[in-house]
């Protein structure tokens, strides 16, 4: 029988590396985020 792999057609490892590169790509995208917010902040309160 065809080794069938998994649903993404992925290897393990290829899906934990894919995994890594995820996470570290949304941890960047949030801190950049979170900066901006924190500029426009200092700059304009949008609270009052």
């Amino acid at each position: 029988m065809a080794d069938r792999g998994t649903l993404s057609g992925l290897t393990e490892q290829e899906a934990k590396e894919f995994h890594s590169i995820f996470v570290t790509s949304f941890i960047m995208f949030t801190v950049v985020a979170v900066i901006a917010h924190f500029l426009v902040w200092s700059w304009r309160p949008w609270l009052q």
